[in-house]
């Protein structure tokens, strides 16, 4: 029993692990002579508790492994936060460099039930705030389903179609030619895609303007944040994707008309008014582990057979968009967008969390970092020294062979993992200080 318990409360709570059977052995080497010494260390699945090496799943979602889930929101809250205030390898100057937070939403596909303030809804009712009808068409035989898929599957296109046009019109702006900018300034951002209740995605980013190398430069004189803002609007309107042609009718998918733009502060100038970094990252990070399930009530995972979706209590406006994705990805011009693939994620099939390389940190450098703090806690319990001393001509040789065996926990295991996740606490340096919930 002590044996079980300690590898089910090395998945953190994982409630979907993936199973591996065979071996991993460490031997020490010299390379002066090549000598392959003794084991050092040796691990057999076979010789585990739960009879296999249990893996974290490592899912972002939170409807599939809530665990894995918070685990990614929180290392994905480090890295929007070491993008705007520095840290984890990002200087803190970047606090000094211009930073907005934008929404980019989708154009309209027709009049839905919503929440306009103090009026009334089109329908005539005031709604409640977890009321179903929020998001579905006030006459779904108007709604154009067609459109809203398709441009759920172009979304990623035009947010790169945007990313080009921005930095024309920086450089426009600033006086220069495109190819002069790298030299002066560069643009850093990190966005996250986010279903609204309609089932249309869009865009929360953080857009940063750095010197021309990144964050460890500081930007020209001229690079403020209302050049910043002014330049996003100029991209995001102009930012055309074309589309394909269907029946005569020829599509081209933009950006809607509510384009939101926000300065970000740091924490001493905000006074406790102004948006903080903290705010937008915690903001942002909320979005990264949900999907279409969580907005709209739609699936979260893949379809083999659009007649699974029978049986399931799908709302129906939902289901007529999975059913309109379904429909669409059989025409031989669409197969490019694989709507088939895609339709439980209502047609977008781009990444969920992206960012430019020279805006922060990774998430592998976390979970790397993450990683190396558990082995040499492991070897604190084992009685080992930590920080053994290497010598210039000795290294170690890990040999290791794994086969997949199957995903999830037996009844028993299952039991004694939910009896762990009541009192299991996250220990990770990379999640010390986040209480942005």
């Amino acid at each position: 029993m002590p044996g079980i318990l300690r590898q089910l409360s090395s998945l953190g709570g994982c409630t979907n692990p993936v199973r591996l059977a065979g071996h991993r052995t460490e031997h020490r080497v010299d390379t002066a002579t090549g000598e392959i010494g003794p084991a050092l260390r040796r691990l057999d699945s076979s010789e585990l508790p739960a009879g296999d090496l249990l893996v974290r799943c490592g899912n972002r979602r939170t409807t599939r492994c809530a665990a894995c889930a918070e685990t990614y929101r929180r290392d994905t809250f480090h890295l929007i936060t070491a993008g705007l205030r520095g840290g984890k390898g990002t200087p803190e100057q970047v606090t000094t460099h211009p930073r907005v937070f934008a929404t980019f939403t989708a154009p309209s596909f027709g009049p839905v039930h919503n929440r306009p303030g103090t009026r009334p809804c089109r329908c005539g009712r005031h709604h409640a705030p977890d009321e179903p009808a929020l998001g579905t068409p006030l006459n779904p035989d108007r709604y154009d389903y067609e459109t809203a898929v398709l441009w759920n599957a172009h979304a990623g296109m035009l947010w790169r179609r945007f990313t080009i046009h921005l930095r024309r019109e920086i450089a426009h702006r600033a006086g220069l030619t495109q190819r002069e900018l790298p030299e002066r300034a560069r643009i850093s951002f990190a966005k996250v895609a986010e279903y609204q209740k309609r089932g249309a995605v869009h865009f929360h980013a953080v857009i940063r303007l750095d010197g021309p190398a990144g964050g460890e430069t500081p930007p020209p004189h001229w690079a403020t944040a209302e050049l910043l803002t002014d330049a996003i609007r100029a991209a995001a309107s102009r930012a055309v994707v074309p589309g394909p042609v269907l029946d005569g009718r020829t599509h081209a998918f933009a950006f809607g008309r509510q384009l939101d733009i926000r300065t970000i502060h740091g924490p001493d100038l905000d006074g406790g008014q102004a948006l903080t970094d903290r705010a937008v990252a915690a903001y942002i990070a909320k979005y990264a582990t949900k999907g279409a399930e969580t907005a709209t009530g739609t699936l979260d995972r893949r379809l083999r057979f659009i007649a699974e979706i029978g049986p399931m209590d799908l709302p129906a406006h939902a289901e007529r968009l999975i059913r309109t994705a379904w429909a669409l990805g059989a025409r031989k011009d669409l197969e490019h967008l694989r709507l088939r693939a895609w339709a439980h994620m209502l047609g977008f099939r781009g990444h969920f969390s992206t960012k430019t390389r020279r805006y922060s940190t990774t998430l592998g450098a976390l979970r790397t970092a993450r990683a190396q703090w558990q082995r040499l806690q492991a070897a604190i319990q084992r009685g080992e020294d930590p920080h053994p001393e290497d010598t210039d001509d000795e290294t170690t040789l890990v040999l290791a062979h794994w086969t997949y065996t199957g995903t999830g926990l037996t009844p028993t295991e299952q039991w004694l993992s939910a009896s762990l996740a009541n009192s299991h606490t996250p220990t990770s340096p990379t999640t010390e200080g986040d209480n942005a919930q």
